[in-house]
C-alpha cells in the first residue's frame, strides 16, 4: 500500500513545490486542502500552481466550486477522501497539501460535524449583521480560545458557526476536532516552517507579485460572477481588500499593504495551527536538501 503524504505548514513556506516534487518522486497525485482553490477564477490571490507548474502531476479538489457556493468542510471531507481512497486502490500514492488546517483535520480525522438549528443561526446571523465579526470573535475568543486562534476574527460565517455548536451542545466548538491519534490511512505529516522574518518577506514579495500579475483586475471579473455573494470566496485574503477598495473603503493602492498585513497575521495563525499537532514532522522549508530530507522520511 502507498502511504499518503501530507504537507502542511504556514502561507508561502513552498507547500505546493514539494507536494509536486513527491508526487514524481513516489508515483502520486496531488490532493488539495487549501479551501480557496476550491474556487474557479480564484487564481492569482490564492497563488493556484499553474498547469506547466504541475508538471504533469494530476491536481483533484481544484476549480470545483463557484464563488458564489459556500465551501463546506463536511462535503469536502466526503470528496477528499473518496479520492484518497481511490489514488489508494489504484496504486497511487496521495500527497494531500495546504495550509487550511480544519481541512487536513477533516481528512485525517475522525472530525465530526455537529447539526446546525435554524433560529439559533438566524439570531446570531443578525447579530453578526448588527455589531460585526470582530466583536462576536471576541465573544468566541472567551467561550474558546482555542476556537478563537483557529478562526480569523473578521470570518463571520465560521465565528458563527463556532458560537451555534456551543449553544447547541453546551461544548466548546474545539471540543467538536479530535484529539490527535494515529493520522488516516496511515498518513505521514510534513510541515514546512521557515524563520519568522524570512518569512513575513516572502508574504511581502507574494502578495507584491500577486497585484502586478492583475489580482485587481481577476477580482472585478469575479465580482462579475457574484463573488461578493459568495459567503466565503468573498472573505479570502487579497480578495476580500480589493473588493473593499473597490466599493471606495480606501484607495486601490492600499489593498496590497492591507493584504499583506492579513496574512502575515494569518500565517502566525496557521503556525500555531499546525504546530500543536505532534505528528507533524517538520523541515526548515529554506534547507537546499529539503525534498531528500522529507523523501528519506516518507519513503526511507
Amino acid at each position: 500500500m502507498h502511504t499518503p503524504v501530507a504537507v502542511v505548514g504556514p502561507t508561502a513556506t513552498g507547500k505546493s513545490d514539494l507536494a509536486v516534487r513527491l508526487a514524481l518522486e513516489l508515483g502520486g497525485e496531488v490532493v488539495n486542502a487549501d479551501a480557496m482553490q476550491l474556487y474557479r477564477g480564484m487564481d492569482i490571490g490564492t497563488a493556484k500552481m499553474t498547469v506547466e507548474e504541475r508538471r504533469g502531476v494530476p491536481h483533484h479538489l481544484l476549480d470545483v466550486l463557484d464563488v458564489t457556493e459556500t465551501a463546506s468542510v463536511a462535503a469536502y471531507q466526503r470528496e477528499a477522501r473518496a479520492v484518497v481512497e481511490k489514488l489508494l486502490a489504484d496504486g497511487r500514492t496521495p500527497v494531500l497539501v495546504g495550509g487550511s488546517g480544519l481541512y487536513v483535520d477533516a481528512v485525517l480525522n475522525d472530525l465530526r460535524f455537529p447539526g446546525t438549528d435554524d433560529v439559533v443561526r438566524a439570531r446570531l446571523e443578525r447579530e453578526l449583521a448588527e455589531v460585526g465579526a470582530p466583536a462576536l470573535h471576541e465573544r468566541l475568543a472567551r467561550l474558546d480560545p482555542a476556537a478563537a486562534l483557529a478562526i480569523l476574527p473578521g470570518n463571520g460565517r465560521r465565528v458563527v458557526r463556532a458560537l451555534e455548536v456551543i449553544e447547541l451542545t453546551g461544548e466548546p466548538f474545539s471540543a467538536t476536532l479530535p484529539k490527535p491519534g494515529p493520522a488516516r490511512y496511515g498518513t505521514v505529516l510534513v510541515g514546512l516552517d521557515r524563520d519568522v522574518s524570512e518569512l513575513d518577506e516572502r508574504v511581502d514579495a507574494r502578495v507584491a507579485r500577486m497585484f502586478a500579475a492583475g489580482l485587481v483586475d481577476e477580482v472585478r471579473e469575479l465580482a462579475a460572477r457574484g463573488l461578493r455573494e459568495g459567503r466565503t470566496a468573498s472573505r479570502a485574503l487579497g480578495y476580500q481588500q480589493v473588493l473593499a477598495a473597490l466599493d471606495g473603503a480606501y484607495p486601490v493602492a492600499d489593498a496590497a499593504a492591507l493584504t499583506a498585513q492579513g496574512t502575515r497575521r494569518f500565517v502566525r495563525r496557521q503556525r500555531s495551527w499546525f504546530r500543536r499537532d505532534r505528528r507533524v514532522t517538520w523541515f526548515d522549508a529554506s534547507s537546499p536538501t529539503l525534498a531528500e530530507d522529507v523523501l528519506a522520511l516518507v519513503a526511507p
